[in-house]
């Protein structure tokens, strides 16, 4: 499981790098085109979805690193084994959203698999929809391994509680 999702985090973190690289480059290519007087219309198009697809890789990769919200007051208060049971409810609520996100996603991408750019009308909005299902179904991975992670704290402390 952790080979899993070690290939998985570099896969995403890869696919982040080189989304935010292509919106980078067809932004700057928009720029340089409108200054010389000219129009390239898919660039706009080509800069906005791949932004999507890197926000939506790297929000599941910082679920992965446990950068998503918390309850930084209240697990300050609380003690060790008060803090992984919060650990462990912030993931369960986290899986039980990416199922909706998942399930919810999969009718977006069947519904607009077919629509296609405007700029561009060879290429199908369905992998632009792909992110949306490919983030949560990755998120709901790592949280199941945060969750088997805290459980397994939790059994090493056999009921103790061991200091902050």
């Amino acid at each position: 499981m952790n080979r899993l999702i070690k290939t998985t985090e570099k896969i995403q973190i890869t696919a982040g790098i080189l989304f935010l690289v292509i919106f980078f480059l067809a932004t700057l290519l928009q720029i340089i085109t409108r200054y010389m007087g000219m129009s390239v219309l898919w660039t706009e198009e080509l800069a906005n979805n791949a932004f999507i697809w890197a926000i939506f890789m790297g929000a599941a990769v910082m679920v992965k690193h446990k950068e998503h919200f918390t309850f930084d007051f209240l697990q300050m208060k609380l003690g060790q084994k008060n803090r992984l049971y919060l650990k462990i409810f912030i993931d369960v609520l986290l899986v039980a959203f990416n199922v909706l996100v998942t399930l919810y996603g999969f009718q977006l991408l069947e519904h607009f698999w077919n629509y296609t750019w405007e700029t561009v009308p060879a290429f199908k909005m369905g992998f632009i929809w792909l992110a949306v299902p490919v983030m949560s179904v990755t998120m709901i991975l790592y949280s199941v391994d945060h969750i088997a992670d805290s459980i397994g704290k939790l059994r090493e402390m056999n009921g103790k509680e061991v200091g902050n």
